[in-house]
């Protein structure tokens, strides 16, 4: 990263809301859960990550305990064991719990991601080679959101990431987002919000979110779909209900 464009990360940083949250360089673990869908996923992420652990523990423990037990200075004779009932029922049975353990929370969770229930607004997003537009059908609002171009970015704005229209919603709402494509398969994806849902020309995926604070929430395209795949950027504005109804006036009267 050069200086430049360093010094305009730091500023893009500080001038973002405290509750958005944006790719970092270098990151590894999950942006900050900004939708219940989210928080879901992050729980069941470190429950996975405790189980995946204590299962690479005891098999390494095994391993050295066999190397060490059965190495060929104690054992010049080789045991003519075969098997041993009570341990073929352990190591059956233990992947089972295991399985059932992790099986629970996944089913509860997908259930809980794909359930949509008193959805307050509904906002379709379809996906163009290379741009999302959205509809609001119960306002009768349409518009394209386009990536704002490296030249025509402000100090504080995220390069490949801010566009000219974004999503706007009210904080504490359930949306509805209804994806599709007019021409080739993209996907909507918003980390912070644990959404990803594919935008398939003629058919009609839905999802929803729901965000308490507000801030700009940004995703990306996340399905191959062209040569510029990586130029077709999300933003999700979350602002007060106050804020929203002036947005709808300009929009309807724009």
């Amino acid at each position: 990263m050069s200086s430049a464009n360093g010094i305009r990360y730091l500023i893009s940083l500080l001038s973002q809301p405290a509750c958005a949250d944006v790719p970092h360089p270098w990151q590894i673990g999950f942006q900050t859960a900004a939708s219940p869908i989210m928080e879901g996923i992050a729980e069941m992420h470190h429950m996975l990550l405790i189980i995946i652990t204590c299962i690479a523990v005891l098999v390494t423990g095994l391993l050295a305990f066999v190397l060490w037990r059965f190495r060929a200075s104690r054992n010049p004779i080789p045991s003519n064991t075969s098997h041993h009932t009570l341990l073929e029922v352990a190591w059956t049975l233990l992947p089972v719990l295991i399985l059932v353990v992790i099986g629970i929370p996944s089913l509860k969770l997908m259930f809980f991601a794909s359930k949509i229930e008193h959805a307050d607004l509904t906002v379709k997003a379809i996906g163009h080679q290379w741009y999302w537009t959205y509809d609001y059908p119960e306002e009768k609002i349409h518009f394209d959101s386009l990536m704002i171009e490296d030249k025509d970015l402000k100090p504080g704005q995220l390069r490949l990431l801010e566009v000219d229209n974004a999503i706007m919603v009210p904080a504490g709402k359930t949306v509805r987002m209804i994806v599709t494509s007019e021409d080739v398969l993209h996907s909507f994806a918003v980390p912070s919000l644990g959404i990803k849902k594919d935008a398939v020309p003629g058919r009609l995926n839905e999802t929803w979110f729901r965000i308490e604070k507000e801030g700009t929430y940004y995703g990306q395209c996340s399905e191959l779909c062209g040569v510029k795949h990586g130029f077709m950027p999300i933003a999700v504005k979350v602002v007060s209900q106050q804020h929203y109804d002036e947005w709808l006036k300009s929009k309807k009267s724009s």
